[in-house]
This record gives C-alpha cells, sequence and structure tokens, in this order.
C-alpha cells in the first residue's frame, strides 16, 4: 500500500477489468522472478506493487523476519504500483511469482472466479482466529473458499478538529437530519462545513459509498458495484437525492483541488469537516494539530442499517495459480496471517493499522486506536468503489460520471440512465 494514497494510487486500475494489449505498446510486461520449475525450495518468489519507499521498506522486514523463522528466503519482485495494477491480469496469466500482494473483497473475487489464484482454506484453519468476521468475508472468494490473507487496513471517516468543535460549541451528529443541521450552523459560523477536492475523481466515490451503504445497506451496496443492481433503481436515486442535500455545503472549486489541497483546509481550520481515508493525517505535519485532529463514523440515515457498515480498504496476498514452491509459499502465507507479521510491519509504516485483531496496539496513536476499534467492531466492510467493482467501469463510467452530477445534480436521471446502459455493457464482457 502507497503510503500516501493519491492520484496515482486510484488512476485507471484497468487492471482486473481485462488484459490490455500492453507488450505491443511497449510497455514491459510485469513477470516473475522465480526460475520456473527448478526453483530452489528454500525460496519463494512474489510479486509486489508495495514500490513506495515506507510500505516497501516495512515489508522487507516483514520477509526478513519471516526467513529467521523458518529459513525460507522471500524473492521480492517489486514493481511500480500503477504498473502493477495495469498489467496484473496479463501477469497472473502467464507464469507469476508464488505469492503477490493484492486487494480484498470484489478485487479478489475476480481472480479467483477467473482460476488465477489458489485457494488457501488451509491457511485460515490455522490464522482464522486472528480476524474478525467481517475480514473473514473479505477473503472469501464467490466460492465460499478463502483467497486472500488480509495485513493492513485503514478506514474512511468524517475528520474534524476538536478545538474547532469546542471554540462553537458543535455535537458530533450521529443522523443525517444532525449531520445537515450541522452544516447550516458551519456555514452560518463562516466555516466551509465540508472540504472536498475531486480533481483526481476518485474521492467522490467515497462519499457515494458513505450514503449507499447507509441508506441501502451493505449488500445492496455490493450488489450494485458487481453489476447485479441497477442504478436505474429508486434506491440509487435516493443516494444521489441525499447527496445533493448536502452538496451545496461541499467546498467550492472543489474541481480543480487535489484531497492534499482540500485536507489543507481542515489543517488551517477553515473547513469543519471532511470525509476521507485516514491517510488524511499525513497532512498534518505539526502534532499539536495532529493531536486535535478526530473522527466519526459517517452519520446513519436507515435505522435499519445504522453505522453497521465501515469502509476499510484492505491490503494483503494472495496465492497464484500454479505456485512453483506451493509448500513454501504456504507457509509464508500462514505467517502473513499473524499479529507478529503485522506488529512488524506497523513500526516501519504507522499511516494504517492491523487488520487482524489480535495484533498490539500498544504502539498505536490515539487516533490508530480509533481507527482500529471501528474497523474491529463493523458488522460488515466495504473497500472503496474501484475495489469493489470492476476497475473499467469505475474509471471510465463512474468517475467522470460522478463529476457530471457535482456540476449538474438536477441532471441525475439521465445520469444514471446512461450510467446502467454502460455497465451493462462492461459486465458482460469477459
Amino acid at each position: 500500500m502507497p503510503s500516501v494514497p493519491g492520484p496515482s494510487r486510484r488512476s485507471l486500475l484497468r487492471g482486473a477489468g481485462g488484459a490490455a494489449v500492453l507488450a505491443g505498446a511497449g510497455i514491459p510486461l510485469l513477470s516473475a522472478c522465480g526460475g520456473g520449475a527448478s526453483s530452489d525450495p528454500k525460496t519463494v518468489t512474489l510479486g509486489s506493487n508495495a514500490s513506495d519507499a515506507v510500505p516497501k521498506k516495512a515489508l522487507a522486514d516483514v520477509y526478513a523476519a519471516f526467513k529467521k523463522q523458518s529459513g525460507l528466503t522471500v524473492d521480492v519482485n517489486t514493481k511500480d504500483h500503477n504498473t502493477f495494477q495495469e498489467q496484473i491480469n496479463s501477469y497472473l496469466q502467464g507464469t507469476p511469482d508464488d505469492v503477490f500482494n493484492w486487494f480484498a473483497g470484489y478485487r479478489m473475487q475476480f481472480f479467483a472466479a477467473k482460476k488465477l489464484a489458489t485457494p488457501v482454506d488451509d491457511v485460515w484453519k490455522k490464522i482464522g482466529d486472528n480476524f474478525p468476521d467481517a475480514m473473514k468475508k473479505l477473503s472469501k472468494g464467490a466460492d465460499g473458499k478463502y483467497y486472500f490473507v488480509p495485513l493492513t487496513t485503514y478506514p474512511w471517516a468524517v475528520f474534524y478538529r476538536r478545538s474547532v468543535f469546542r471554540q462553537y460549541g458543535y455535537q458530533v451528529p450521529a443522523t443525517w437530519d444532525q449531520l445537515v443541521a450541522l452544516c447550516k450552523r458551519m456555514k452560518k459560523d463562516g466555516l466551509v462545513p465540508i472540504a472536498f477536492g475531486d480533481k483526481d475523481a476518485w474521492p467522490a466515490m467515497g462519499t457515494f459509498d458513505q450514503i449507499d451503504f447507509r441508506l441501502n445497506g451493505y449488500d445492496f451496496h455490493v450488489e450494485l458495484m458487481a453489476g447485479k443492481a441497477s442504478w436505474t433503481d429508486a434506491k440509487v436515486r435516493a443516494v444521489f437525492d441525499h447527496w445533493a442535500e448536502i452538496l451545496p455545503y461541499h467546498q467550492d472549486g472543489f474541481m480543480g483541488r487535489t484531497w492534499q489541497d482540500a485536507a489543507q483546509s481542515l489543517v488551517s481550520k477553515k473547513a469543519g469537516m471532511y470525509l476521507l481515508g485516514s491517510f488524511v493525517a499525513q497532512q498534518f505535519t505539526d502534532k499539536a494539530a495532529l493531536d486535535d485532529l478526530d473522527f466519526f463514523p459517517f452519520p446513519e440515515i436507515n435505522s435499519v442499517y445504522g453505522q453497521e457498515t465501515v469502509e476499510a480498504p484492505t491490503d494483503g496476498f494472495m496465492l497464484s495459480k500454479a505456485p512453483r514452491n506451493h509448500e513454501g509459499a504456504t507457509k509464508l502465507m500462514t505467517y502473513l496471517g499473524t499479529p507478529q507479521a503485522e506488529e512488524t510491519y506497523l513500526k516501519a509504516d504507522p499511516s494504517v493499522v492491523a487488520a487482524s485483531t489480535e495484533a498490539g496496539t500498544s504502539g498505536y496513536s490515539a487516533l490508530q486506536k480509533k481507527a482500529f476499534d471501528m474497523i474491529s467492531g463493523a458488522k460488515s466492510l466495504t473497500q472503496f468503489m474501484d475495489r469493489d467493482s470492476r476497475p473499467d467501469f469505475t474509471s471510465t463510467v463512474m468517475q467522470p460520471g460522478l463529476q457530471k452530477f457535482l456540476q449538474n445534480p438536477k441532471g441525475v436521471d439521465g445520469l444514471l440512465s446512461s450510467i446502467e446502459r454502460q455497465k451493462t455493457q462492461i459486465f458482460a464482457s469477459s
């Protein structure tokens, strides 16, 4: 996982939606680093998308600890994060490494369904007690088998400054009506109620997700992301109706603003709230300001679903379709599912939290502890629109579609009809 999620992280993640003809475009294909059938039984090969310095170092520490415990060497094949995403379909159909970095949820299920990954039920018999039920659900394919071992995660929530809420006497909103009322108060007090930047097109997807699963529940949200529910359903229209109600309280000029720039409005206390992942904390370079940062779960809209679902993008590992060192790879996957592996990782990368409920939290900041509790206490976890659905659909249809809505919220019916038509075509393709 990149240390700073940003435009590079969410730009046109085409890999899981179908193979691009990359070699013809002059792009070197992602390839395995192993040596075929005669590979060293003391070596496990691993394809990694952790190209940023912080996660790369953190994972290297994990692999070193695994070698000390098992005697097995992890031969890491690191590629640029975006390149890995764009080329992974071709990579997995070739001769991939034994183990590879990937994402939980739909992204994992796509390759499992294509028989490009090996089930790891034997691993989960050993590590299952380390994870909450919601994390187990994220790690299963559509066939009910396990294909994924999670390592780290982080929540999306509404971030705010405690000192600002104290200064104006604001209360944390628990319901939609309270949120709307708070937005009105903040605007009257001269604050930007909701900081917002959608220049890179992905932040708006997070707002849609929150409103949808709060209003319609986890199951409908998952069906919609998987192309099974219709975008012309009245439930979807209700999401946009709610969004339109709070849209006037979003920061102006969002089409030209990155998430980092929007975060500065929260840092400078010019904005009252900001819906984003907990990586927003990376923009708080002053310790006193960071200590003042807090968050709350997106408010309840429908009492049937309350606040039971949490958006928590989760990174981890999968076993390729025909690992050369199956025994060694299984040992590595089992180790990666232990609290010890997560604790080792987090010593070098404090921007995330452990996916396991058994990992020690003594070294966590107050913000990390709250994030950990929020995730581990959730009934259901989602990943984020561009991970919970086909990347070709989210990048070519949803990103521009949501931006059209933001600029013209009254044209939603035509927009939803267009999205549904495009969705039908894309999901019908292989």
